[in-house]
């Protein structure tokens, strides 16, 4: 899970390199924060060594995914992106969602 958001964050840095440059420091740099976060989420809740703990961070990993995932369509909506074009993206977004999600309800 962490590897795949890792490789998540590879697609989202090449595709936001082609967004128009007046959004460098608005839908880019959210995009790009937003998928840096899930795997440095995952790590850092490992990282604590608490179920608890664990859970809370895997559900903000969660949580950017779906952020990530609304910027995108964003994008598409405002012809940044085309829709076929993200369609890899957002099927990963949607997998590792649901990866998480069981995750976090084995944890509890």
């Amino acid at each position: 899970m962490w590897q795949r958001s890792m490789d998540l964050v590879e697609k989202v840095y090449r595709f936001t390199a082609t967004l128009p440059s007046s959004e460098q420091w608005g839908l880019v740099a959210q995009m790009r924060r937003a998928a840096v976060s899930v795997p440095s989420n995952i790590a850092e809740g490992y990282g604590r060594q608490a179920t608890g703990e664990y859970r809370h961070h895997l559900s903000i990993g969660r949580g950017s995914l779906l952020e990530l995932e609304t910027q995108i369509l964003l994008s598409v909506r405002l012809k940044y992106l085309k829709s076929e074009d993200t369609y890899s993206v957002l099927k990963e977004i949607a997998e590792i969602s649901r990866m998480l999600a069981t995750l976090v309800a084995k944890l509890s």
